[in-house]
């Protein structure tokens, strides 16, 4: 660390005005270096580095703001406070138009001068440690509304900071709610692709011609509906990057078009012969195991294989426990803002509650149960008064039947079965509301509509008993 409160370059052709500067500086304990010239003073800016300048404005060789702008062509975030004996309104406005922080004129006050530069050094020192701050966070810490300090964690932000430049396809796996398409946000972001498009595909909400048509576009008249001409998602995430949720729910057919794209970076509109060239970096994340699917006969290998380029597993919230107090933080700040409320706090004991919790629905279900709170609690601290009942009552865990398993039955068919009941007697206790157990299981809407078509539920039926 250096022993001296700054380093200034000073740039006058008066030697008395040098000599007076560097003694009143010098006694400020400020290290000082002088230039009798603007030529001497770039060359000096070229090899040294200068957390400030006095620049006089009128020299012969070159005047001030010449000198200036030229610095600030080089070294634009250098700190400058032009200095002269001729100070009117015009130098000082084009003084400050072309960068330069401040403007005082000759006999200048020694304590207005040395606050002055003291304000310039700070200001700049705090731009510099903002900037670095901000590029930390960016690499490690700071993806969108990603929060955590655990070591997998930490690891994964590591890992987002090195592959975010590369155009390779990653896979991000996880169970729902551990912030995935955060994840996914994040590469784009960090990458030179951030100026372009980020595009979400939500596969496991539409039916496969729909998907088709919304990922290929089609041309007017391809099918009964189609009275128009319609761009692709993937013409209109071109240079950019296109999300695919719940990749394991697309059907083999758009999976083999999918793989089209991938491989050749091209693919036809619905009802076109005319081949669409894109460059589009395609991230997609599953809350399934791929492989499972694969040996089920319900996912291409050669597709999986080609997803699984960079592969980031996301760990769930109950693996990574030192994380939930700063998600609590950081949700209060949040909803407090959204809702206009003074920031508040939880209790100890409600703390201690959370932080023991599972968390099933992971990092959703958190920000569900606060942004609940935030809303509810009219104090300052949340209590346990505004924490939903299941979270303080474990005991009330749903039980499910024990599941037969019959000579024959493959893993994927017990799993199957033990899912279906789970599922079931979760409609019985909402009354068949798909739209509340989906809530309670803290996954959304379409996750459960799918695993209810793919189990065989009945809901009309069951709900009509």
């Amino acid at each position: 660390m250096p022993n001296h409160e700054g380093s200034i370059l000073v740039v006058d052709d008066e030697s008395a005005i040098r000599e007076n500067l560097e003694l009143l500086l010098s006694d400020a304990n400020y290290k000082v270096t002088l230039a009798e010239n603007g030529a001497e003073g770039l060359r000096k800016l070229e090899s040294e580095y200068f957390d400030l300048v006095l620049l006089d404005v009128m020299m012969p060789d070159k005047n001030g703001l010449e000198v200036l702008k030229e610095i600030h062509l080089s070294l634009p975030e250098t700190t400058i406070i032009m200095i002269t004996a001729f100070g009117t309104i015009e130098n000082a406005v084009s003084a400050i138009k072309a960068g330069a922080a401040d403007y005082v004129t000759k006999p200048w006050d020694n304590e207005k001068l040395l606050l002055d530069i003291r304000n310039g050094i700070q200001q700049r020192k705090l731009q510099l440690e903002n900037r670095e701050l901000k590029k930390a966070l960016k690499q490690r810490y700071g993806f969108s509304n990603i929060v955590g300090k655990s070591e997998k964690m930490l690891k994964i932000f590591d890992l987002v900071a090195q592959v975010a430049q590369s155009r390779s396809t990653v896979l991000i796996q996880g169970e729902s709610g551990t912030g995935k398409e955060l994840i996914a946000k994040a590469i784009h972001t960090n990458s030179n692709r951030s100026e372009n498009a980020f595009v979400t595909v939500n596969s496991g909400s539409l039916p496969t011609d729909l998907l088709e048509s919304t990922l290929f576009g089609h041309l007017k008249g391809a099918f009964t509906s189609a009275i128009s001409s319609k761009k692709g998602l993937f013409e209109v995430a071109d240079r950019g990057s296109i999300f695919f949720d719940e990749i394991g729910t697309i059907s083999l057919e758009t999976q083999a078009k999918l793989l089209r794209v991938l491989q050749e970076r091209e693919f036809m509109r619905l009802g076109g012969i005319e081949t669409i060239k894109v460059d589009v970096r395609i991230i997609a994340a599953t809350n399934v195991d791929l492989k499972t699917l694969i040996e089920q006969g319900r996912f291409r290998d050669d597709l999986y294989y080609r997803l699984n380029v960079i592969s980031v597993q996301l760990p769930p919230l109950r693996d990574r426990k030192e994380d939930v107090p700063l998600l609590i933080g950081h949700f209060i700040r949040k909803f407090c803002d959204e809702n206009g409320k003074p920031h508040c706090q939880v209790t100890p004991e409600v703390l201690k509650i959370l932080v023991e919790y599972d968390w099933p629905g992971n990092v959703r279900e958190l920000e569900n149960v606060i942004e609940r709170a935030v809303v509810l609690s009219p104090h300052r601290e949340i209590t346990t008064d505004f924490i939903p009942e299941h979270l303080t009552a474990p005991s009330s865990k749903i039980k499910v039947e024990e599941v037969s398993i019959l000579d024959g039955q493959s893993l994927f068919e017990i799993v199957d079965c033990f899912e279906k009941k789970v599922i079931l007697q979760m409609l019985e206790s909402v009354n068949w509301s798909q739209t509340e157990a989906a809530e309670k299981f803290a996954v959304p809407l379409s996750t459960l509509n799918s695993k209810v078509k793919r189990l065989g539920i009945d809901i009309k039926r069951k709900a009509a008993r």
